[in-house]
């Protein structure tokens, strides 16, 4: 979930792609990625054939105190991966354990 703290609202802009060459982006999770701090790898959002991000667009934004759900999809690290760290935007990296599904 995200959830819109700031007490007014707001558009995550900054969450979106750096690319100019693909339309259908914008206010979506487009900018994330995983970070695999001991494999020395990147991993970036994954994308359909037309360039679109697999992952949530917001639109319309977030009213003061509005939580909403997002996903998005990632390259699966190797299997000695024991973590990532998720970026977005101008949040702070949160650390995500990554442990064998059952």
């Amino acid at each position: 979930m995200v959830t819109n703290g700031s007490g007014k609202f707001w558009n995550p802009a900054e969450w979106a792609g750096d690319e100019q060459e693909l339309a259908g982006n914008s206010a979506s999770m487009a900018g994330a990625s995983l970070v695999d701090t001991g494999g020395k790898k990147k991993y970036l959002v994954l994308r359909d054939t037309q360039g679109r991000c697999l992952c949530t667009r917001f639109t319309g934004g977030f009213d003061a105190g509005e939580a909403k759900a997002f996903y998005a999809q990632f390259p699966a690290p190797p299997a000695s991966t024991t973590s990532v760290e998720f970026q977005v935007g101008d949040m702070p990296p949160a650390t995500i354990d990554i442990s064998e599904g059952q």
